[in-house]
């Protein structure tokens, strides 16, 4: 389920997120990301996950890679995504280890690579993420 901040709970966000905590720029960012305490606002979202992604946190990596694959709040950039989604991928993030798979899968940002694909894949089933093993089922039976 998601949560809905108060206003009081956005603002003290907004303050730890401008002293550069990373966790709070993190939140900030998914709350504009999913208008949740916030109008929904994608350019703000990926300003607020793009710092808390520069400090190396994994999960905003992975959702400032989402930002750049889809064209939300920033200029589609699959090679970007890529950048961003290894970064998460490295650090053991499943959901990035998945959609790292996926762009060399389908050669988005990156060259066709069965067996790159099927690295990360394996990464990603290796902790039980939902799709992981089918894909990498899928990828040898293509």
């Amino acid at each position: 389920m998601s949560k809905t901040y108060s206003i009081d709970e956005i603002q003290t966000l907004r303050v730890n997120a401008e002293k550069g905590l990373a966790a709070d720029q993190l939140n900030l960012g998914n709350a504009y990301k999913k208008g949740q305490g916030v109008a929904k606002d994608d350019t703000e979202a990926f300003k607020w996950l793009q710092l808390a992604a520069n400090q190396g946190l994994a999960v905003a990596q992975n959702n400032l890679a989402v930002m750049y694959e889809y064209g939300e709040g920033v200029a589609k950039d699959s090679a970007k995504a890529v950048t961003w989604y290894r970064l998460a991928a490295t650090q053991g993030f499943d959901k990035a280890q998945y959609r790292l798979g996926s762009m060399y899968a389908n050669g988005e940002g990156v060259p066709r690579n069965k067996d790159e694909a099927a690295t990360w894949f394996q990464l990603a089933a290796e902790q039980n993420f939902p799709g992981a093993q089918n894909a990498l089922d899928c990828l040898y039976v293509k």
